[in-house]
């Protein structure tokens, strides 16, 4: 047989379209010629698969090859396609079985020797298989995180020689299972180790209960960076449908998903250098940024101020629409962007503006100018605001005091239970008519809160947000929307109204 086919998976964005390797032989002098919109890695494949072929002991046909990636139009990337290439070459050549590659798909890269080498997106290339029927065939590494996908059989191997033994039907290889973390919890930092900060803490809560974006505002070493990691160990267990969502996600990037994260809350905090490709994603390959990798966790920018201008605006889409859409010449790709923003920046230049302990020696136009570096639409996107500042060293001395993550965090699942069940979704994804039956006032509060909004100025956005906000302080003590949760959420505020720029 001079013609064989054996499908495989390509990326484009979180998705895996289905790709159909094609190989033919025909007689005239040896060539090997790859078609179907193949990169410069794809392209590579020619010679890491005749290496491969004959350290394997297999036969390579001095023939002309032709290798069709299908559809023609669908960019290929990487060396995942090394394998499959293999598989149906020695298929045509007559050296496997072609029959049984009809149920297979296959990916990874080939070394020279012919050991398999892990491969991107192996999570999200399996989840997309799922509903084909087909078993999968990946390098070991990638097997065993492509297996947290139920409902698929998923083979592991090493080498070339023990995929072509288990098509021939010489050998059979080990079905992969997932080996999962018995609970993350453990893992996350503990709000206990947090000295005094009461304020802060309580809009933690608030935030983890709701799923709001907060913002910290205070001097250096006042314990921002250290209320933020303990976010995620406040945020309530993730369903299977959204730890695998995470999964997938995670695995796209250079390093895979690692298989004991299963069921983790991201927490991805870039450096304030990061550029607006870095955090949104991008390239001409386009990969995942930032704000897709934090999908159903947290994102924490320090020091605020200190981020481009223009890398900051990017946020703004993202943060209303949940997702992220990357438009090149030659792909458009869409990423899930579901991420809780966490941001913390100090109140000047210096630092030490209101200070207990230490004078601020800014001017009042440097600490204008400081705060204006954050646009006035963007801190609109904030639902909550809490100063955190600094502590007397007597109540730093003291032994740990408060509540520890495991109890807050039961009030924040049981008020997150007591939303789904009202509305299906958490407070701070309320929109239009949702957000008007779940947040429903009397005349005489409805007032109060318009009164509220007006002396501060706020916009429309805020004051949903502040609905939104008052909705989570109910659910917190389980009791009716009242004038106290509207004070309160208004509260939250404030301080958002006090800087930044209109622009």
């Amino acid at each position: 047989m001079s013609l064989a086919v054996c499908l495989s998976r390509a990326l484009a964005g979180v998705h895996a379209p289905e790709v159909a390797v094609e190989v033919h032989l025909a007689n005239g002098l040896p060539a090997f010629t790859l078609v179907g919109l193949p990169d410069t890695e794809v392209k590579e494949s020619r010679e890491r698969v005749r290496a491969a072929l004959q350290q394997s002991g297999f036969d390579f046909p001095a023939r002309r090859i032709t290798v069709n990636l299908a559809p023609a139009d669908l960019p290929k990337e990487s060396g995942r396609f090394d394998l499959p290439i293999a598989v149906a070459l020695l298929a045509a050549a007559g050296q496997l079985p072609a029959e049984v590659l009809s149920g297979y798909e296959l990916a990874g890269e080939l070394a020279l020797g012919g050991e398999l080498r892990p491969v991107r997106g192996a999570l999200a290339m399996v989840a997309a298989a799922r509903d084909s029927g087909r078993k999968f065939i990946l390098p070991r590494l990638s097997a065993q995180e492509a297996a947290l996908v139920q409902g698929v059989e998923i083979f592991a191997a090493d080498s070339l020689s023990e995929v072509c033994a288990h098509l021939a039907g010489l050998a059979v290889l080990p079905r992969c299972s997932p080996t999962l973390a018995a609970s993350g919890l453990a893992t996350y930092p503990d709000l206990l180790d947090v000295r005094g900060q009461g304020a802060a803490k309580l809009a933690l809560e608030v935030a983890a209960a709701g799923g709001h974006s907060l913002l910290m505002q205070g001097p250096p070493g006042t314990g921002k960076s250290m209320l933020a990691a303990r976010l995620p160990g406040l945020l309530p267990p993730m369903a299977q449908i959204e730890a695998l969502e995470s999964a997938a996600v995670q695995s796209l990037a250079s390093g895979g998903f690692v298989a004991a994260n299963w069921g983790l809350r991201p927490y991805r905090h870039p450096h304030h250098t990061a550029s607006a490709v870095a955090l949104v994603g991008g390239g001409s390959d386009p990969r995942p940024g930032e704000i897709t990798l934090a999908h159903r966790g947290v994102l924490f920018l320090d020091e605020l101020p200190e981020f481009d201008r223009k890398v900051l605006e990017v946020l703004r889409e993202p943060l209303e629409t949940g997702e992220i859409h990357i438009s090149r010449a030659a792909r458009q790709v869409t990423f899930p962007a579901r991420f809780q923003l966490l941001a913390a920046m100090n109140p000047c230049p210096c630092g030490y503006l209101g200070h207990a302990r230490r004078a601020c020696r800014c001017t009042p136009e440097q600490v204008t100018r400081y705060r204006a570096k954050i646009s006035g639409p963007l801190l609109d996107r904030f639902d909550l605001m809490v100063e955190v500042g600094s502590l007397p060293l007597e109540e730093l001395q003291q032994l740990p005091g408060g509540e520890a993550s495991a109890q807050v965090r039961a009030r924040v699942v049981a008020a997150r239970e007591r939303q789904w069940q009202r509305q299906g979704k958490a407070n701070a994804e309320l929109q239009g008519g949702e957000l008007d039956d779940a947040c429903a006032l009397p005349q005489a509060e409805r007032s109060y809160l318009n009164q509220l909004l007006e002396r501060l100025a706020l916009s429309a956005r805020a004051y949903h947000r502040v609905l939104r906000v008052a909705r989570t302080l109910a659910d917190l003590q389980e009791t009716a929307l009242a004038r106290t949760h509207l004070l309160q959420a208004v509260q939250f505020r404030r301080g958002l109204a006090g800087f930044g720029s209109n622009e």
